[in-house]
């Protein structure tokens, strides 16, 4: 798990033979600032998501390779602002006013 802070959001194609376009943001890592790109998920989640939120990333999938049909993506969000992006998705939790 690594933290960064949300450069800007993106939206990722899906490769052949899918048809989609899945969201993701891109983030800057604390540890080395590099830039990557990691998953969003769950439907409408991309809106709790804003520039600049700190967000906790995690790896997806096999050994540090790219999941399914993202190129490219090998991680995904699973906290914003200090809060878990489940909780936040099902209102459990409210996002603070930065």
């Amino acid at each position: 798990m690594a933290s960064g802070i949300v450069v800007g959001k993106v939206a990722v194609e899906a490769k052949q033979p899918n048809s989609a376009i899945r969201k993701a943001v891109r983030v800057q890592l604390k540890k080395n600032s590099k830039v990557i790109t990691a998953f969003v998920p769950r439907d409408g989640s991309l809106r709790l998501i804003d520039d600049n939120d700190r967000v906790l990333i995690a790896g997806m999938g096999r050994s540090g390779r790219s999941v399914g049909d993202l190129p490219g993506v090998r991680f995904k969000v699973i906290k914003v602002a200090g809060f878990s992006l489940l909780a936040l998705w099902l209102g459990k939790k409210e996002k603070p006013r930065s």
